[in-house]
């Protein structure tokens, strides 16, 4: 903001980002960098450097509250894998609301079928021929689901998967895709959130 002069903090220096159109700001690439929790670190290193240089007298408390923060993230991208691999290989599918989800599908192995809305934009405008497209792929693939996200509506995910003849995961089991949930719910928390979407994704293509 104008004006402001203290520490900015670039929490995505040092990650590598996924080629594409950009996000509704313009910004090149893939800016959902955190459905990869190795990312999550890389992140989460800057933000204590930055902590670390606004409040020097505090850095050993933010270097502790790091490395405590770096073992949770390793445990669940552990749990993570466990939990993809035990899912059938042919069926590692997705579809989604629009593509948020390419760090976690490039890091778990995964296969991208398509997304409803195809931009990492979820402003984006879908047409008639996007809509018949992912139906055709998501025959063509056998893929078992439709995701949905709990920050879009879930009606074109619904019309998609009745079309398609899939289930359709909307509502208490949506992906947490852009936004964390409310306080209570799966998503509350960033760690909450990769352990919601995982379980939602293994469920449904068991």
């Amino acid at each position: 903001a104008a004006g402001f002069d203290g520490v900015r903090v670039d929490a995505s220096r040092g990650v590598t980002i996924r080629s594409g159109n950009g996000d509704e700001e313009g910004k090149a690439g893939d800016p959902h960098i955190w459905h990869n929790p190795l990312n999550a670190k890389i992140m989460v290193a800057d933000i204590e450097r930055g902590l670390a240089q606004a409040d020097p007298a505090n850095a050993g408390y933010f270097h502790a509250n790091r490395v405590a923060y770096d073992t949770r993230l390793d445990a669940l991208d552990g749990d993570i894998r466990r939990q993809i691999a035990t899912i059938p290989p042919a069926d590692r599918k997705l579809v989604t609301n629009h593509d948020a989800f390419g760090y976690y599908i490039d890091r778990y192995g995964l296969t991208f079928v398509g997304s409803i809305i195809p931009s990492f934009d979820t402003a984006a405008e879908l047409s008639g021929r996007n809509i018949r497209d992912i139906v055709d792929k998501i025959r063509k693939t056998g893929t078992k689901a439709v995701f949905s996200e709990s920050s879009l509506p879930p009606r074109t995910a619904r019309t998609i998967a009745d079309e398609a003849g899939v289930r359709v995961e909307a509502g208490e089991d949506s992906l947490y895709g852009d936004t964390l949930g409310p306080a209570g719910s799966d998503g509350a928390t960033y760690l909450q959130m990769e352990e919601h979407n995982t379980r939602t994704i293994v469920a449904a293509l068991h």
